[in-house]
Order: structure tokens, then sequence, then C-alpha cells
């Protein structure tokens, strides 16, 4: 038996109607980044698991710490979801600190985040360029881990009018490598950096505009048929309070939430999404 077959977890409930046919389905993540104590995951957990029932039309998932994700595979709900934040580019072998993704499947880890701008910048290390988030994809799909595929601009950037042409940069690397079949297990989620932790949020119509000419560019470079189907998550500092206004755009398919995620204004996030 499997650690993950043999962890008992709470059943979830649902309500509402599944997607229909043909429409996307709502993809809302929560990252709780470098943050939690045994305690204070437990204690979430268990508000998580009181929460009432999610959306038959919404993916849950929740990308934890590394050394949280035996607890969350243990107690938390079965319907929502676990993403590691980070995968190596390796496979296992002589590779001190690193967690390879076949590891994280073999746990039970079903998604990965890569491409997170706090990566792609480093924190008092180098920055993960988009070389190198190409192949992390790529290999995290191998190993049959879906991804959470992070791209978007800074403040100046968005100033300087260059944001598609910096999306679009970030996108090519990683449509050079995957298949076209690849894409089936991919979400893209656009996150302004300016807007990340920050307080400032995109107006809905600043966020569908964008959401629109990633879809476009998908379409163009990748097939129709790939960008029709593509979830494009919203990543800058949704939280309950302008979810029900981003999720209410024709191409915003969900959230990545950051510290939203780490209290029960989580779980508005999910109830802001649209009914089938």
């Amino acid at each position: 038996m499997t650690f993950v077959d043999s962890c008992k977890r709470p059943a979830g409930s649902s309500s509402g109607a599944e997607a229909p046919e043909g429409q996307r389905k709502y993809l809302i993540g929560g990252n709780w980044k470098s943050n939690g104590t045994v305690e204070s995951v437990e204690k979430l957990i268990a508000e998580f698991n009181g929460a009432g029932p999610i959306p038959a039309n919404c993916n849950v998932v929740i990308g934890c710490p590394f050394i949280h994700i035996p607890l969350c595979l243990m107690s938390l709900r079965d319907d929502i979801e676990i993403a590691a934040q980070n995968c190596s580019l390796t496979g296992t072998g002589a590779y001190t600190g690193e967690i390879s993704a076949s590891q994280l499947k073999d746990i039970g880890v079903t998604w990965v985040i890569l491409g997170h701008s706090e990566r792609r910048e480093g924190f008092g290390m180098a920055g993960e360029d988009s070389a190198l988030v190409a192949a992390k994809t790529k290999k995290a799909l191998e190993e049959g881990l879906k991804v959470m595929l992070c791209i978007g601009e800074k403040k100046e950037e968005r100033e300087a009018g260059t944001t598609m042409d910096v999306c679009a940069s970030q996108l090519k690397p990683v449509a050079d490598v995957l298949s076209k079949e690849d894409w089936a297990n991919v979400s893209i989620a656009y996150e302004p950096v300016w807007a990340i932790g920050t307080g400032l949020t995109a107006t809905p119509d600043m966020a569908q505009e964008t959401h629109a000419n990633i879809r476009g560019w998908i379409s163009d470079n990748v097939g129709a048929d790939v960008a029709a189907a593509i979830a494009i998550q919203y990543g800058g500092s949704m939280k309950g309070a302008n979810a029900e206004g981003l999720l209410s755009q024709p191409d915003i398919d969900g959230g990545l939430i950051g510290g939203a995620s780490l209290t029960m204004d989580f779980f508005k996030c999910i109830s802001a999404v649209p009914s089938a």
C-alpha cells in the first residue's frame, strides 16, 4: 500500500452543477508560500474541512510548504488537491537539497507551482529564468504532475506598456518544449508582480484584457483548441472582497491566492465562483 492510499482523508462535499461539456472548470489555487507551523496548519485544515461545499464546477488546490505536504495529505478534505510550490529540474540522485517531481508524485502530490515571480526574482540568491522554468515544467509533466505556470509583469513594465511582451517572453520557452498534448495538464497563473502582497489589484477590466491577450497568444502559438481549454488564473492579490468581480470576467478562470489562502477568506473566493 502506498502512503497516499493509506491516508484516510475526510470526505469533501460539492454543490451546484458540473461545468457543461466544453466549458472550462474554475481553478482556485492557494499558495501558502513559506508560512505555517504544524499547529497553525492543523487549525487551518480543521477550518477548511468544516467550511461547507465546494462548487462542482471548480477545482481547488492548496500549495503548501514541502514539510506540510504529508500533514495535508493525511488530514485535509479529499476534494482539495495538494500542490508543491517548486520541484527540481533533475530526477532523483545526488542532488542535495532538491525534491524531484517523481518524489512529489510518489507521495500523492498532483500539482506543482512553477515560475512564481518570487522564484524568478530570487530572494538572496539567483532567480530562475524562463528557460529554467520551461525545463522544470516539462520535467514535472513527464513525471505526471500538473503545473500551474506563473507569468506576469513588474510595475515599470506595466507602466511602459510592455505587459504582453513580458508575458510572451515567459510563455515562449515553455511553448518551445511542450507538446500540444502537454498543455492539457497546465494552467497559466497571470500574476502582475506589482499586485502581489502590495494590496494593489488590477481592476477586473485590466485583468480581463491581459487574460484575453494571453489566451490569444496561446491560440496563435500553440493552438486555438488549447487556448479554448486552458484555465488562466488571476494571481494578483485576489481575496474575498474582490473575487466576485474578477471571476465574473470571461477569460478569468480562477485564482492563485496567497495571503487570503491562509485564512477562511479563501473559501469566500471559492464561493465567488459563478454558477455553471
